[in-house]
């Protein structure tokens, strides 16, 4: 939202969001949930400026679901009903929602450390 800071945005989406989600973890039946916060930086900006980027977010949400049986149980009970609705009222004291876009995709590629 216009009237928060990159940081009163990312404490908020922290340390009352991010419990908000915890709390209806059940019945939105996801197996991670990741909160990305950007880093004011300036090799960030370097990198937006070589790729001709837009400017970037304050952060990104990734939720990733066992299977979309999981994704479309948690879309259509009422008890994921219940929680999305929740989730998104409380998204509008926090998130410029008009213009933060939202995805769905699967993992076909994935390079990892372990």
């Amino acid at each position: 939202m216009p009237h928060l800071t990159r940081e009163e945005f990312q404490e908020y989406w922290r340390g009352t969001h991010g419990p908000l989600v915890e709390k209806h973890r059940n019945a939105l039946r996801f197996a991670a949930y990741h909160q990305v916060h950007s880093l004011d930086d300036p090799t960030a900006t370097a990198l937006g400026d070589v790729r001709g980027a837009p400017p970037g977010f304050d952060g990104f949400a990734e939720m990733i679901w066992a299977s979309r049986a999981d994704l479309d149980t948690a879309m259509t009970s009422p008890e994921g009903r219940a929680a999305g609705r929740e989730l998104l009222a409380d998204e509008r004291q926090f998130i410029d929602l008009e213009n933060s876009p939202i995805s769905l995709g699967t993992i076909p590629f994935k390079l990892t450390s372990d």
